[in-house]
C-alpha cells in the first residue's frame, strides 16, 4: 500500500480489501503493522483486516505533538478513507488506548473492542523516569544498549527478537520522543468506560510484564458489553504475537458474532 494522507498528515496502512466484515488492528508502543501477521493470516479469509502504522511508528511520521485522541481520529479517517461506516476496533497496548478513545469519540462507528493486554488508566509513575532514561540512551547511543530489555518488556522469550533490532536500528534516534510524551502524558479514562457500550472482549498474558493483569479485570468491569476476558497463559505484553493460537480462536469466534 502507499503511504496516504490521512487526517492532514502521511499514514502507512494495509488493507486486505473486499467486501468482508472490517477489523482494524492497532498496534503498540515501539511496534508496527506488522505485530498482528498471525492474526492477518488467520482472519484473512472471513475478515477485511486493515493494519496501520500509528503515528511515529513503522513509516508513519510524527510530524508534532500529538495525543490518543489524535491517534483515534486518525483510525477513524481510515475508515472515512475507505468509505467504511462500521467497523470492530482491535488494539494492542496503545493501539487500546486509542481504540478505547475512538469508540468514546464516535460510538457509533465501533461495532466491538478487540483489547489486548492494554487499559484505561494512566502510566504508573514509578516508571516514567525508567522510560525516560531509555529514552535518553536511545537518542544519545542507538537502541543497541537497551535493546534486549525492550525486547523482554513486550516480547519475552520464545519469540524472535531479531527483526524487532533491524525495525528498532533503522528508527532516527530522535523519532519517539514525540511518541513517548504521548505514551506517558495520557490521562486516565476509566470512569468513562461505562460510556461504552459496544460488544468488546480483552486478552491479557498472565507474562505481561509491561500492564499487569488488574488492569485487565479493571476493563473487562467497566465495559459493560464485555464478554470475555481471556487470560492467555504465557502470553507476554504482545499476546497475540508470542501465544497466537491461544488469542485467534477466541476472537475469531467473537467476530463471527459481532462484525
Amino acid at each position: 500500500m502507499p503511504i496516504e494522507e490521512i487526517n492532514g498528515h502521511p499514514t502507512y496502512f494495509e488493507d486486505g480489501g473486499g467486501s468482508a466484515p472490517v477489523i482494524v488492528l492497532s498496534h503498540g508502543f515501539l511496534m508496527d503493522h506488522e505485530m498482528f501477521a498471525p492474526q492477518v493470516g488467520a482472519l484473512r479469509d472471513e475478515f477485511r483486516v486493515i493494519t496501520w502504522d500509528e503515528r511515529g511508528h513503522g513509516q508513519t511520521p510524527a510530524c508534532g505533538p500529538f495525543t490518543y485522541w489524535d491517534s483515534a481520529a486518525d483510525v477513524l479517517a481510515i475508515l472515512d478513507h475507505l468509505h467504511i461506516e462500521r467497523a470492530v476496533l482491535g488494539g494492542m497496548s496503545q493501539g487500546g488506548f486509542l481504540s478505547l478513545r475512538a469508540a468514546l469519540t464516535s460510538p457509533d462507528r465501533v461495532k466491538a473492542l478487540a483489547l489486548i493486554d492494554t487499559q484505561a488508566g494512566p502510566e504508573d509513575p514509578e516508571v516514567i523516569p525508567l522510560y525516560r532514561s531509555m529514552q535518553a540512551e536511545w537518542m544519545a547511543n542507538g537502541p543497541a544498549g537497551i535493546q534486549e530489555a525492550v525486547a523482554q518488556l513486550i516480547l519475552g522469550d520464545g519469540t524472535p527478537w531479531e527483526p524487532w533490532f533491524t525495525k528498532w536500528d533503522a528508527i532516527p534516534r530522535d523519532a519517539l520522543e514525540i511518541p513517548l510524551e504521548c505514551l506517558v502524558e495520557r490521562e486516565d479514562i476509566t470512569d468513562r468506560l461505562t460510556e461504552i457500550t459496544c460488544p468488546a472482549i480483552v486478552f491479557h498474558g498472565d507474562a505481561d510484564m509491561s500492564i499487569s493483569l488488574d488492569k485487565a479485570e479493571i476493563l473487562r468491569d467497566g465495559l459493560v458489553g464485555c464478554e470475555e476476558l481471556v487470560v492467555v497463559p504465557g502470553g507476554t505484553h504482545a499476546a497475540n504475537l508470542t501465544r497466537p493460537n491461544e488469542v485467534n480462536g477466541p476472537l475469531i469466534d467473537f467476530l463471527r458474532r459481532y462484525a
